[in-house]
């Protein structure tokens, strides 16, 4: 379906695809803009966090992996959103959603192995919502 603006035309699933773009642009973009001006207390967190797991001495590599696939995911998402908007290529938006959807497995799996399972839970809205954005692209 199609919506005709100021003899603009954009379709439903454009619309669609760019808000899912830019909302998960803003939640990853922030979160990891947070992790690069805060790290000592994002250290400092993860490593109480984790301090019972096996993954404890591997805290100081995943916060630098998670930051960069958070930025990545979140850029790309962004800058993706705003390509499919104006009709060019979408494929940056799907590699960002892509990149995104990589980026919640791994803290789910994170928050699951330090047994904070309503941390897990809240990544579950997140990762859906990246799923329905690809889904998209088969439409």
């Amino acid at each position: 379906m199609m919506i005709t603006c100021f003899g603009c035309e954009v379709s439903i699933l454009t619309i669609i695809q760019s808000l899912i773009g830019f909302f998960i642009a803003a939640a990853l973009v922030q979160s990891g803009l947070d992790k690069i001006t805060d790290r000592k207390g994002n250290m400092d967190w993860l490593m109480g966090h984790f301090s019972k797991t096996f993954l404890s001495s591997s805290v100081p590599i995943m916060l630098t992996v998670v930051t960069l696939l958070e930025l990545a995911g979140g850029l790309l998402c962004g800058i993706g959103a705003l390509m499919v908007l104006f009709g060019e290529c979408s494929l940056w938006l799907m590699y960002g959603l892509t990149i995104s959807g990589v980026n919640f497995l791994m803290l789910f799996f994170g928050q699951r192995i330090a047994k904070d399972y309503e941390g897990a839970a809240v990544l579950v809205g997140y990762f859906i919502l990246v799923i329905l954005g690809l889904l998209t692209f088969t439409i």
